[in-house]
């Protein structure tokens, strides 16, 4: 079983492990010895990515327990939270962290960095104005922002967890991965994309100049690669046989790419299938839905909330 981009939609990720029969009533995990993937993209733009998290930590266990096992893989966002790219970050995942001494914090921030600026100002013969830097301080670190800063820190309890994360798991010749394999860098194989991988998320955070030279924040590396998701079929098909043979794998399973449709798709005859049905919905995903794909006995099958269940292309015999 796989699901997609999650993006901090918790109750509709509930709501799908639920009707795929992996989590019960009460969110245990109920799925026996399944195997489930998670495709990354857990965090951003929804509100509670922090719930979603916490829940996986506990199905990692549960799932273990039974003889099943979850893979939370690694995705884009993910990386992001790491070197402080917090673009996408919502206003409910900050104040997820707040808590009764937040606004104390914040003043005391506030208070060492506006005492550095008024000095910076003051040597370069600048002016500053107080009321203006306050106020922008303000807008730059909501409440909850330095504790997020902190829980995903290097010793922090998500920071931690995200480390630990890998790229892609390979399950019964099937590949699961955030954003796909590129041609450029299929020869790594799996293990060596989860070493390529862990290596950057270890280092994490790194100085900004240097973030374009990981492998994690490039174009063509397994956390960003849309090509499999975007590239004409008759055109890139002979390139997807050659990245399957280098990773002895019959199909790859990517999110990433989110579908207007808000349907699983496949592509290259079930090779490729895609798994980001926009399960955040609203203003991102207007069509969006929450999704699973299951994998029983070499057939596919897409899982939706209300019930259906649709066969679709499964993915021929592997290439030798």
């Amino acid at each position: 079983m796989a699901i997609g981009d999650v993006h901090g939609a918790y109750d509709r990720f509930v709501g799908m492990l639920r009707a795929a029969g992996l989590i019960n009533d009460r969110q245990r995990w109920a799925g026996g010895r399944a195997r489930r993937a998670q495709t990354g993209d857990v965090l951003d733009r929804g509100p509670d990515s922090r719930k979603v998290v916490d829940l996986l930590i506990r199905l990692e266990r549960e799932a273990a327990a039974a003889g099943g096992r979850v893979h939370a893989l690694v995705g884009n966002h993910e990386f992001m939270r790491l070197v402080g790219d917090w673009r996408y970050v919502s206003v409910g995942e900050y104040r997820a962290f707040e808590n009764s001494e937040s606004a104390d914090l914040r003043e005391r921030v506030h208070a060492l960095n506006a005492e550095l600026a008024a000095k910076k100002a003051r040597a370069e013969n600048g002016k500053f104005n107080e009321r203006e830097y306050r106020a922008q301080f303000f807008k730059d670190f909501p409440l909850g922002y330095f504790e997020m800063q902190r829980a995903f820190g290097k010793d922090g309890e998500y920071g931690k967890w995200v480390r630990s994360r890998v790229a892609a798991v390979k399950i019964n010749g099937m590949l699961f991965i955030h954003g796909g394999v590129s041609d450029k860098v299929a020869n790594l194989g799996c293990q060596g994309l989860n070493a390529e991988v862990q290596r950057d998320l270890a280092a994490a955070p790194v100085p900004a100049d240097k973030i374009s030279s990981l492998l994690s924040a490039t174009e063509d590396g397994p956390l960003w690669y849309r090509g499999m998701a975007d590239e004409p079929e008759d055109a890139f098909e002979p390139i997807l046989d050659s990245i399957l043979r280098r990773l002895d794998a019959r199909a790859v399973v990517i999110g990433h790419t989110p579908i207007a449709s808000g349907q699983i798709t496949t592509r290259f005859g079930g090779r490729v299938v895609l798994i980001d049905t926009g399960m955040l919905g609203g203003e991102f995903y207007p069509k969006g839905a929450a999704s699973a794909l299951e994998t029983r006995d070499g057939a596919l099958a897409a899982i939706y909330t209300d019930g259906r269940r649709v066969a679709i292309t499964a993915p021929a015999v592997a290439t030798k």
